[in-house]
């Protein structure tokens, strides 16, 4: 299974000739100036929606019209794009459910979520994606929270990706108790350094995981990481 981290919160998983794309925000991302040249290259079988905030979902349409992509998200997410004519799968809080590439859970997220429409998106969360040979946690937006106690009972993880940012999301330390609740030692982190209010500094914080025995993975703007390395 390979991650190719793209910025902010946007990232694929790519495993068994499957492409899972998250969040995709290149649009008014600073990050990306040239967006036009990736977006026309961005492929993917499924986009998985954590929420519904522009930095979160401002190149979901044109993604999944030119890949034909199934939109996984939560109920009010998924009506929203239906009803734009594409294609979606809708759940909301509850068990795993079953797809080609596997079992996804629809988990809690401490956030908002409301579109920049002011459309409501429906209750915010993360995602646990469990496959033949991987098992990671994608947190999105989210505040600590208890709720993540509950994963380890679920799923053993190999990787989780937490926010990582602060202001609007965990910081650094917030992030590695994450980590215990979550029982997961190797975290790639995300929504960090996009904006200047959620800038951090890398060696502070790798230095800080390490302290704690857990290893926090910080990639570059579409570098690529295999989970089993």
């Amino acid at each position: 299974m390979i991650i190719t981290y793209y910025s902010h919160s946007t990232f694929s998983i790519s495993f068994e000739n499957t492409i899972i794309l998250v969040d995709p925000f290149f649009t008014d991302n600073p990050l990306f100036i040239n967006k036009l040249d990736i977006l026309s290259n961005i492929k993917a079988d499924y986009i998985l929606i954590t929420h519904a905030h522009y930095d979160h979902v401002s190149d979901v349409e044109n993604i999944a019209i030119r890949t034909k992509a199934l939109i996984i998200s939560n109920y009010e997410i998924a009506n929203y794009y239906s009803n734009k004519g594409l294609k979606t799968y809708g759940l909301n809080y509850g068990s795993f459910i079953n797809f080609n590439f596997g079992k996804i859970k629809y988990v809690w997220a401490s956030h908002s979520s409301t579109f920049k429409d002011n459309t409501y998106g429906g209750n915010p969360g993360g995602f646990i994606l469990k496959t033949k040979k991987e098992n990671i946690y994608l947190a999105g937006d989210t505040s600590l929270t208890n709720e993540m106690k509950l994963i380890p009972l679920f799923v053993n993880l190999d990787l989780a990706l937490l926010p990582i940012g602060g202001h609007f999301t965990m910081d650094i330390i917030e992030a590695e108790i994450a980590a215990n609740f979550i029982n997961c030692n190797k975290i790639i982190g995300i929504h960090y350094d996009t904006f200047n209010l959620i800038k951090i500094n890398h060696e502070n914080a790798k230095k800080f995981f390490l302290k704690k025995h857990k290893k926090l993975i910080l990639l570059n703007k579409v570098e690529k990481f295999q989970i089993n390395q």
